[in-house]
């Protein structure tokens, strides 16, 4: 199992930046695949990036693709989330997740997600 907690979201005024960070603990805490997804009220949870502790691979939603950064430092069991160029409409809560199972390969499928942190707010003004 996994524990994640996140947090460093905020208000930023738009073109402005902003990193979250995503820590995990647990006794697999390194082998799921691990998430940021975000939501806004009225709105299905949509995946946002993916990445794994293992190697540098990546994937990012179109929509944040060449602004956002998905990072890790594994010794600080930390995944990190880099939000440049940002948007009103990256307005939402962030919430980091790790897969139920244990796997090598990123999913955008939120059921896909079992673990779950409790969520940060990230608001773009305009």
């Amino acid at each position: 199992q996994v524990s994640v907690v996140e947090s460093g979201g905020g208000l930023v005024q738009a073109g402005g930046s902003l990193r979250l960070s995503c820590e995990a603990s647990g006794r697999t805490w390194n082998r799921h695949v691990m998430a940021w997804f975000r939501q806004v009220p009225g709105k299905e949870r949509e995946f946002v990036a993916g990445t794994i502790w293992s190697g540098g691979n990546t994937y990012y939603a179109e929509s944040v693709k060449g602004r956002f950064t998905i990072s890790k430092d594994n010794a600080k069991k930390t995944i990190y989330l880099e939000m440049n160029s940002l948007k009103p409409e990256d307005t939402a809560v962030y919430y980091c997740a790790a897969t139920a199972g244990i796997d090598n390969r990123i999913t955008t499928i939120k059921e896909r997600y079992r673990y779950w942190g409790q969520g940060t707010q990230v608001t773009v003004s305009s």
